[in-house]
């Protein structure tokens, strides 16, 4: 017995599907932070390799089951695995870490064009003002 469990190897495998569980979200979270601040290649591949193994873990548990005793609700069981733990844990923090980030940059981006008054500069073209108005008259 290893604490608890039964003598299989492959409740060593189950570890990371636990810790997934309760740091999953946050984890996600950052990576897509990351991911939105630094555009690249290794954030992006981080973000699909680090949740591999929790993920596939759980997702071969699910299908394919040890014991096939008491498998009639196998369907329902499985969505609600890529609802929960694919969907909830794994992709949308990464979303709304992402799309949070981005949000942010381009509303300071457009402050920052904007000027210190708020309203942005006249002279672009087709404002009043500018030199395309005066060549246009």
């Amino acid at each position: 017995m290893m604490f608890g469990y039964s003598d299989e190897w492959w409740v060593v495998l189950f570890i990371p599907v636990v810790l997934w569980l309760y740091f999953g979200v946050f984890v996600m979270a950052a990576l897509g932070v990351w991911c939105a601040r630094r555009p690249g290649l290794w954030p992006r591949l981080l973000s699909w390799l680090l949740p591999a193994l929790p993920v596939g873990v759980l997702g071969t548990a699910m299908v394919l089951p040890l014991e096939s005793v008491g498998r009639e609700r196998w369907l329902e069981d499985f969505l609600g695995f890529l609802a929960v733990y694919v969907g909830g844990i794994t992709l949308l923090p990464w979303l709304l870490g992402y799309g949070i980030t981005r949000l942010i940059r381009a509303v300071r981006a457009r402050r920052r064009r904007a000027g210190p008054g708020g309203r942005a500069a006249p002279g672009g073209p087709g404002e009043s003002g500018g030199p395309a108005a005066v060549d246009a008259v």
